[in-house]
């Protein structure tokens, strides 16, 4: 087996691992004991180096760029576990590295078992080549956006529901919670923009028939997440209805590309 060959199975081990040591700290932390992170978080930088790997090996080809359904899903998922890895040096963001590596184990190892074939070919704009890297760039912060406001709004409950003891207890307060989603958000709806803005420009007839679904859906996700900011900056939206309009927002995104790939690449064969 060649190490490319390899790189990928390894990954997905150590993904799992990162996720199992990031779930003991949160347990320690939560008994008042100090945990530090640096390790759980080095074992994922490790799976994630090997998941590009593998990633590169199976999305370039002398014809062009594969962006399949499955490998397309893996690369968003390895673009969200680096976001989430990078920004919990600095952001007590690592707790989404639970649920986000796990994902990112699940994309991989759906990458490795089905193969999928929809070509961006060789010699493609390169405008075209930045539409596509800064819609994954943008559905990736969003994605883990709608994680961080599902972990949002378990705190929430937990506190209304005079839980706070347990895992919750180790989770940061609400408030600095709320104000890590908007960030999140925030990036995300800045990228969808540009996103929508270079398709516009540089894709030949966004409401093509074949395209239609997505790009309204995309303009949807577009308009929920940028009301949703406004609400926050005028009347001060918080809580669950943050959570509600994250959410979606998202779901909106993930039926405007997954949606619409699944259809085209694998019911309709396109």
């Amino acid at each position: 087996m060649s190490w490319s060959a390899s790189a990928g199975p390894a990954a997905v081990v150590l993904y799992l691992a990162a996720a199992a040591l990031l779930l003991r700290r949160l347990r320690r932390c939560a008994e008042g004991a100090a945990a530090p992170k640096a390790g759980p978080l080095a074992v994922g930088l490790v799976a994630l180096a090997l998941h590009a790997v593998n990633l590169s090996a199976r999305l370039v080809s002398p014809e062009g760029l594969n962006m399949g359904f499955f490998n397309a899903l893996s690369v968003v998922s390895w673009m969200a576990a680096l976001i989430v890895l990078v920004a919990a040096w600095r952001e007590p963001v690592e707790n989404l590295g639970i649920a986000v590596l796990p994902l990112a184990a699940l994309a991989l190892a759906l990458e490795l078992a089905f193969q999928s074939e929809h070509l961006i070919l060789a010699g493609a704009p390169w405008t075209l080549e930045a539409h596509v890297l800064i819609s994954i760039v943008a559905y990736s912060l969003l994605s883990i956006a709608a994680v961080h406001a599902l972990v949002l709004a378990w705190e929430d409950h937990a506190l209304h529901a005079h839980h706070a003891g347990g895992l919750v207890r180790a989770l940061p307060p609400l408030a600095t919670m709320e104000r890590l989603l908007f960030r999140l958000i925030a990036a995300g709806f800045v990228l969808l923009t540009l996103a929508l803005a270079t398709g516009f420009l540089f894709v030949d007839d966004l409401f093509a028939q074949h395209l239609v679904h997505k790009t309204v859906l995309s303009i949807a996700a577009w308009a929920l997440f940028g009301l949703l900011l406004f609400g926050r900056w005028r009347f001060g939206w918080r809580g669950r209805v943050a959570i509600r309009w994250t959410l979606g927002g998202f779901v909106c995104l993930a039926l405007a590309y997954f949606g619409t790939k699944l259809v085209l690449e694998l019911i309709l064969a396109r």
